[in-house]
């Protein structure tokens, strides 16, 4: 079974940086990568997602923002929030986000984030 993420990331250099990291990863389907948390959020609304790795500093809405939003939902991804200010690691706790991330973050930080999802899945 693969687990769908999506990656929301407002800098594309990121963006595309983390989309290539979990698309060259066994098991994990990238179904999406937003530059935006309103279409992210849209796109969670409307197609099954495991996992979203969010940053927290966006224009609009925050990562923070859209993790609380999306945790309303019937059936939620589980969210890892990533950001170059560790203080907001304690907002991440706070909604129960699945995860918490320094930038600049490193390929073994996202594979450990996969590896406690699969985990605590069973999968």
């Amino acid at each position: 079974m693969s687990i769908k993420v999506i990656v929301v990331d407002n800098s594309k250099d990121l963006l595309d940086k983390l989309t290539a990291i979990l698309k060259g990863m066994e098991g994990v389907e990238v179904c999406g990568s937003f530059d935006d948390a309103i279409t992210a959020m849209q796109h969670v609304k409307e197609n099954k997602v495991d996992m979203v790795f969010s940053d927290v500093v966006m224009p609009d809405i925050s990562g923070i923002t859209l993790a609380a939003k999306l945790y309303e939902l019937p059936e939620p991804p589980e969210v890892v929030l990533l950001s170059g200010i560790p203080g907001f690691s304690l907002e991440a706790w706070s909604i129960r986000a699945f995860g918490f991330i320094i930038k600049p973050y490193r390929k073994i930080r996202i594979t450990e984030m996969i590896e406690k999802f699969r985990t605590e899945r069973g999968i």
